[in-house]
């Protein structure tokens, strides 16, 4: 399942009614539906602005709205001079709220818009490669270390997964590999364990899709840490999911362990380390509507408990002693 909209690219409030109307205006298509006209000579204006710090601030809240309208908006904004590099002074300039944490809902919402204006750049199959091309996502990390509580920050880090999410969403090699030269996987992970619903669910979208390549999967069951980190998370979201159960954050869960139950070493030790909270109806009220989180359910145990491989199939380290 690839997260809507609304929680790949999670805005502040004023950014989230923007997009509501955006995307109502993407959406059927027909003859009696015609998305509202777009001008051409006003895009090209705001693009220009960007480059200007004095004009820049409504340039961003204004191009935030017309993001998914303009479809070849992501080109427009690479290729234009200075554009990127005022995107990434909006990034920067942020960095000195961070810590000590004083940044205020004015500065988050309009570092947000720029960051949805990233994202745009980030989904678009012209610009993607590109945008990984000068490490663009790496501007983005010290968001995603943050560990404030306060809403200028949930918002900061959620819209930064965003981002994040849109490159992986197409299941690119490419974009894979350039993650796991980085430190996404730890920061996703601990926002899985710490941050809000929406920000955990995007970070264990992310995750989803690193396990879903097969370089992902093995980096990830190389080394019994990196295999018991994310096992052990895993297992505290099952039990926080089972007091305060979302269908839509355990779908991601679930289809996390499904993957790692793919590589036999992973397989071998989530025999031990599995929670109990899946093997029984812990769940059954949560997925009694969702057909497809059911099926990978019913498949991961029954990957579990197919019988061990012998030792001259298992290859590598050890991972049986991870536990939650």
């Amino acid at each position: 399942m690839v997260p809507n909209q609304a929680t790949v690219g999670q805005q502040p409030p004023q950014v989230q009614g923007q997009q509501q109307q955006s995307q109502s205006q993407t959406q059927n298509f027909g003859p009696a539906n015609i998305p509202q006209a777009v001008d051409r000579d006003k895009i090209y204006q705001w693009i220009l602005e960007l480059s200007n710090p004095s004009t820049r601030e409504n340039a961003l809240l204004e191009l935030s709205k017309k993001r998914e309208v303009v479809l070849d908006l992501a080109p427009m904004l690479w290729f234009s001079f200075g554009t990127m590099a005022g995107l990434l002074q909006e990034i920067v300039s942020i960095y000195p709220y961070i810590n000590p944490p004083t940044l205020t809902a004015h500065q988050s919402n309009r570092v947000c818009n720029a960051l949805a204006l990233l994202q745009c750049v980030a989904s678009h199959a012209e610009t993607r490669s590109m945008f990984l091309a000068a490490h663009i996502p790496l501007f983005l990390y010290p968001f995603l270390h943050t560990v404030s509580k306060t809403r200028p920050f949930e918002y900061l880090r959620l819209t930064s997964l965003g981002v994040i999410g849109a490159l992986v969403k197409n299941d690119e090699v490419e974009v894979i590999n350039f993650l796991l030269t980085t430190e996404i996987i730890p920061l996703c992970l601990r926002i899985m364990e710490t941050g809000n619903e929406l920000s955990k669910t995007v970070a264990t979208f992310i995750l989803q899709k690193i396990l879903l390549d097969d370089s992902g999967l093995n980096y990830i069951c190389q080394t019994y840490d990196r295999f018991s980190h994310v096992a052990m998370i895993l297992g505290k979201m099952v039990l926080s999911l089972a007091k305060e159960p979302s269908a839509r954050l355990l779908k991601h869960v679930v289809r996390c362990y499904l993957r790692l139950s793919d590589n036999s070493r992973a397989r071998e030790a989530l025999r031990q380390c599995l929670p109990d909270q899946l093997k029984d109806s812990t769940f059954s009220k949560c997925l009694k509507d969702d057909k497809s989180t059911k099926h990978w359910l019913s498949q991961l145990l029954k990957n579990v408990e197919a019988s061990p491989p012998t030792s001259a199939q298992s290859n590598g380290p050890d991972l049986v002693s991870a536990k939650n």
